[in-house]
């Protein structure tokens, strides 16, 4: 009976020895990397989530800033350790299509039946090329103004007037009165004063987010394409028009808020130190950024206020980008890859981080969410939804080919102009053309 006892735990015992190697055979993990650390938590949330209703799936989130992003994606495509799963650029998109390291997931949607008409209306067909699909919308964002509370009542500028002020090519219109009358010299003058001295600025109105290269997204973007012009002719476009007067002329202005008129640190200082980290010191009064760094801003030891962008001669104009999550081609786990890219593009994720108010969600019920939350904070948000919501107020990024050799054309460019090296119009003509010449 003993005998017949131990073969009889013997057996259970190896029963159990062969499914959880068999359970452990089965157990994925995939990796997930993004660039924002601000969002890194939201998206942990969404792990846990995901892994919950799916046991087998472990996601192991990553973060890394910026550049180091990039440049491991783009390392990694090589050496065959890039993520299974990473949020993409409309920016950098073109070139992973290009170099065919992305998944085409349309035959994946069209087979599970995924819904691509429940986010903001365009965000969906930006990851598309010829019936190929690369990615799911994330989240959306508008840029805005961003402005020190207490700077602006000290110089009797009340922020309603952002409501309402304009911007033009002739003298940067009431936008830059604004600017001015916020720029006071060491000695006391604002830059509206006869006797403003520009070269000894205590206190400056406004800070650049830098040149911003070829797309000007929270820089000279809005101003330009208020004006009526286009960066190219349409998505996926083969043609620039960096030649064009209107572009050329804003470029100009917004270099000579600092070259000419002295009511912005120079573009050295802003390279150097970063618009956000100069402006969180205390003594600038405007700036302008995205909608993804309100948390940051609110993390300033002063109010901050959050406005509209200027009305140009069409009216007010933000780009409006839209971040995707894409497939590795390389992923030696697809379905499970897959099923974590429709789990974050779902209302469930995205009503996660809407909650969150870190972004707004591409889905607008959960975009909603993240204005309500940031509103209960005692926080007015609403300049970047009313901007994305206003009807003509946004313009899509240039998505095209060759989009890292146009980003190098043009930052040479840029620096060049806000140098005072070169004029823009010396200097923007031979870049188009390069930059046409590559198509």
């Amino acid at each position: 009976m003993k005998r017949r006892s131990s073969l009889l735990v013997i057996l259970v015992v190896a029963l159990l020895l062969i499914v959880t190697s068999v359970s452990a055979q089965d157990a994925v993990t995939i990796r997930y990397q993004l660039w924002d650390g601000n969002q890194l938590p939201a998206y942990q949330q969404c792990a846990d989530a995901f892994t919950a209703a799916n046991p087998g799936i472990t996601v192991q989130v990553e973060q890394l800033g910026w550049d180091d992003y990039w440049t491991g994606i783009t390392t990694g495509f090589i050496s065959g350790e890039a993520p299974d799963v990473f949020t993409n650029h409309l920016a950098k998109y073109p070139e992973f299509v290009a170099l065919e390291q992305l998944v085409d997931i349309q035959p994946l949607v069209e087979r599970d039946g995924v819904a691509t008409d429940i986010y903001y209306p365009g965000l969906a067909d930006l990851w598309t090329r010829d019936g190929a699909r690369y990615g799911l919308p994330k989240d959306w964002d508008t840029i805005a103004v961003i402005y020190n509370v207490a700077l602006l009542e000290a110089a009797g500028v009340d922020p309603a007037v952002m409501d309402t002020w304009t911007w033009n090519l002739e003298d940067g219109g009431e936008f830059q009165q604004v600017i001015a009358q916020l720029t006071i010299d060491s000695n006391g003058n604002n830059g509206l004063s006869p006797d403003f001295d520009p070269t000894n600025v205590a206190q400056y109105g406004f800070v650049p987010d830098g040149m911003g290269g070829a797309y000007g997204q929270t820089q000279w973007s809005p101003f330009a394409v208020s004006t009526g012009w286009t960066f190219n002719n349409g998505v996926w476009g083969d043609e620039y028009y960096y030649d064009d007067p209107r572009f050329i002329q804003t470029i100009q202005w917004w270099a000579d808020l600092n070259l000419v008129h002295g009511f912005a640190p120079s573009f050295e200082e802003v390279s150097s130190l970063g618009a956000s980290t100069m402006f969180q010191a205390g003594n600038i009064a405007m700036t302008m950024n995205g909608s993804w760094m309100i948390g940051s801003f609110l993390g300033s030891e002063f109010e901050v206020g959050f406005g509209r962008l200027p009305a140009g001669p069409e009216g007010r104009k933000s780009m409006f980008n839209g971040l995707a999550d894409s497939i590795w081609v390389g992923t030696q786990h697809l379905e499970e890859s897959w099923a974590w890219v429709k789990f974050l593009a779902s209302l469930e994720c995205q009503s996660i981080v809407g909650q969150s108010g870190v972004v707004f969600p591409a889905i607008p019920e959960a975009a909603t969410m993240s204005l309500d939350m940031r509103a209960e904070a005692g926080v007015d948000v609403s300049a970047f939804v009313e901007q994305a919501n206003e009807e003509g107020g946004t313009f899509l990024f240039p998505i095209a080919d060759y989009a890292g050799e146009i980003s190098t054309i043009m930052t040479e460019a840029m620096d060049a102009v806000s140098l005072g090296t070169a004029r823009a119009e010396d200097v923007f003509p031979d870049a188009n053309d390069e930059i046409n010449d590559l198509f």
